[in-house]
């Protein structure tokens, strides 16, 4: 069963996380500058695949391409109707990378202005100006790849057994994250904003709605840390941190206003789906009970392989 849950180990996996991270800022730039505006920016983050992370088809005025990083065979690649384009991914510096990203849009014909630097890190070194050589390790790549795939499979599952307004399981570039987020159809109060560059209008409509919100953070360019999962609420019900929840290793982090599990526990679990899938629906039970959601009405049984919903 752990098979599915390849280990990650922070001193040798992390620099190539990081790597990708940044990375992966230059690739969601592109999505943001051409596509209309959906809400909460879905429209820009990345969806994880049987090969690595990819974005959903970017409609332009010079014809409609897509983007993704192959992490089997360790690639970024643009493709359209005139074929595939690539690029190695390898050791590189952010300059590079974006350099040779941008090289490659424009020789398909796709020539992007995109915004220079990267959100939701400090400091925020414009992508051109970053020449520290980073490291990127296929094998590291590779366990990224499975631990991203195990989850999406398990977040997926979650999701289907919600019958509200809920968010695809995607893959945020700026805080390096695959979140699921299931929203209760009441409006919030204005966030407060501050995410570290990160503009404030941003956070506050993608915070405009009372949400209960999960996701799988493998470490990244914004702080050490990691792998681990997280659920949290905003805005935060009274009493969400004392809330019980499942499995026993799961904490509520004060630092950081969340409910966090570690990865390793979730593959050290004796069967660790059911131990993920504990944690999701606990962690959402107590932000929609102590929140006030209408739970019979938003949620059903999850969903089953050939089997249309009862209604």
């Amino acid at each position: 069963m752990n098979g599915a849950w390849p280990q990650l180990a922070a001193e040798r996996d992390r620099p190539t996380i990081v790597a990708l991270h940044l990375f992966s800022q230059v690739a969601g730039k592109v999505p943001t500058a051409l596509l209309p505006w959906r809400n909460h920016g879905w429209h820009l983050t990345l969806h994880v695949t049987p090969r690595g992370l990819r974005t959903e088809p970017i409609h332009a005025e010079t014809g409609t391409f897509a983007l993704a990083f192959d992490l089997i065979d360790h690639r970024f690649v643009l493709e359209d109707a005139g074929g595939t384009h690539t690029l190695p991914l390898g050791p590189m510096s952010v300059a590079d990378f974006h350099q040779a990203a941008m090289a490659m849009l424009a020789a398909a014909g796709h020539r992007v202005r995109i915004n220079p630097a990267p959100n939701e890190v400090e400091p925020a070194i414009p992508f051109a100006e970053d020449r520290e050589r980073r490291v990127y390790d296929p094998d590291s790549a590779r366990r990224l790849h499975g631990a991203l795939t195990a989850a999406d499979r398990i977040f997926r599952l979650f999701r289907s057994s919600f019958l509200g307004k809920v968010s695809p399981v995607h893959f945020f570039w700026g805080s390096f994250d695959l979140a699921v987020t299931r929203f209760s159809g009441r409006p919030a109060p204005a966030h407060p904003g501050g995410i570290p560059n990160l503009p404030d209008a941003v956070t506050r409509e993608a915070y405009s709605h009372q949400v209960s919100s999960a996701g799988f953070w493998p470490g990244g360019a914004g702080g050490p840390g990691g792998p681990f999962f997280y659920s949290y609420a905003y805005p935060p019900p009274d009493g969400f941190g004392e809330a019980k929840v499942a499995p026993e290793a799961a904490r509520f982090d004060a630092a950081l206003g969340e409910f966090v599990l570690d990865y390793d526990a979730v593959r050290a679990a004796a069967d660790p789906d059911s131990a993920l899938l504990a944690f999701l629906d606990s962690t959402y039970r107590a932000a929609a009970d102590l929140g006030g959601w209408d739970r019979a009405a938003l949620e059903c049984a999850p969903g089953q392989p050939g089997v249309p919903r009862q209604v």
